[in-house]
């Protein structure tokens, strides 16, 4: 089994191109570019030069010894990309779309970011390439992720507070959308996760598929054979697609993609969009969405502010439909645990998104024999998060654990 991705920029029954007639030909152009590029030798020489010596990579896959021990059951690895440059996956992302806009001849970048990561990583690249950089964040991650914001703003990006509606991710999309059709020819919209109309979905897979091909060669090198679980959280779902890639066509591995419970599963307390939504078009493309009584994007809230988003990329979709991949949901309150639990087992500090992925993985590990194989896509590290950790303690929200000893 395998997905595909049609022409017009369909997988399956999702994706497609649902934008105004004028943005049609923009797409469609940007769609050539990278069809020219994507396999052109000297494109992909540089794009690994840059991977491996401005990005670090590759990211290791850490056996987690300790956390393994006290589970008591499948072993577990992580996908270090968490130790790329600025700390997240999104850089593989941003080298490829900032080498793809030089190409096309464009001059200024805007991108949309929700956590930060994705913010911090375009105006990293941005900057190592000498384009000029503008960042769209809802007003509430403006202020939970303070840090971000001035690493941006440090990188040489100005940052632009989205104000209307939820003042989060879904916000920022909007207001860079409109940007980026205002000058179009000279403007790349650098989309941070596998959403958007084509050929956004496509591209943001194929530059982060370089995250499953070197967790699969690195299994493979540990153990000898496949996982039993390829695991990673999904908010559009980059992260997870860039780990899901390679091994799709490998049934025996079941993929599992865990999205935000946040307070409860009732209307505005979540975003887990493949769990409880139905297919829907939003921000040029179709796919699951949540939506309200009115059949618009629904209100949606994680504690996580890179998942807090009311649809998906459309291969997660695809996916879910031919049930390839399953789709769960873990809490504010599990992926805080699993927050607390990798810090004082294993010495390392999860960013909030990748501790939902972290949270599944510790709840279906004791439940599996001691030679099954757990691979968790670590996204991004915690350093974003410490400041909203220890203001929930401060204000008695959350209790700061002491789990050895």
């Amino acid at each position: 089994m395998t997905t595909t991705c049609t022409a017009d920029g369909f997988f399956g029954d999702y994706g497609g191109q649902y934008v105004p007639e004028p943005v049609v030909p923009i797409l469609n152009t940007l769609a050539e570019a990278f069809e020219q590029y994507r396999n052109d030798p000297e494109f992909l020489e540089e794009f690994h030069y840059y991977l491996n010596h401005f990005s670090g990579r590759e990211t290791p896959l850490y056996f987690c010894k300790n956390l393994t021990e006290k589970l008591g059951g499948a072993k577990i690895y992580l996908k270090r990309e968490d130790l790329n440059h600025l700390g997240a996956h999104k850089v593989n992302n941003t080298i490829g779309q900032i080498l793809l806009a030089k190409r096309m001849g464009k001059k200024k970048i805007i991108a949309e970011t929700g956590a930060g990561q994705h913010g911090v990583a375009t105006a990293a690249t941005a900057a190592l390439m000498g384009m000029e950089c503008t960042i769209y964040m809802g007003a509430v991650d403006v202020e939970r992720q303070k840090l971000n914001v001035f690493r941006m703003e440090m990188l040489g990006a100005k940052v632009v507070a989205a104000q209307s509606g939820q003042q989060t991710l879904k916000e920022a999309v909007d207001e860079a959308l409109g940007a980026w059709l205002q000058d179009p020819e000279n403007v790349f919209y650098l989309l941070g996760s596998a959403v958007g109309p084509h050929p956004y979905p496509l591209i943001v897979r194929e530059f982060q598929s370089v995250v499953g091909r070197e967790a699969k060669k690195q299994i493979m090198e540990a153990e000898g054979r496949l996982p039993d679980y390829c695991v990673a959280c999904v908010g559009g779902g980059s992260n997870a697609i860039g780990l899901f890639a390679d091994f799709i066509c490998d049934e025996s591995v079941k993929l599992v993609g865990v999205e935000p419970a946040g307070r409860g599963l009732d209307y505005g307390d979540h975003a887990a969009t493949l769990c409880l939504g139905e297919p829907g078009v939003m921000h040029g493309f179709n796919s699951y969405m949540l939506k309200d009584e009115q059949g618009e994007p629904a209100e949606v809230y994680s504690i996580s502010a890179g998942l807090d988003y009311p649809s998906v990329g459309p291969e997660h979709s695809q996916l879910k439909d031919q049930n390839r991949a399953e789709y769960v949901h873990a809490s504010d309150k599990e992926a805080v645990d699993a927050f607390f639990m990798l810090s004082q087992m294993e010495g390392i500090i999860p960013a909030l998104e990748s501790s939902h992925a972290l949270a599944h993985a510790m709840r279906i590990a004791p439940e599996q024999d001691k030679d099954k194989i757990i691979v968790v896509n670590l996204s991004g590290r915690g350093d974003k998060d410490v400041a909203q950790i220890e203001e929930m303690v401060s204000e008695g929200k959350i209790e700061l654990p002491k789990i050895r000893g």
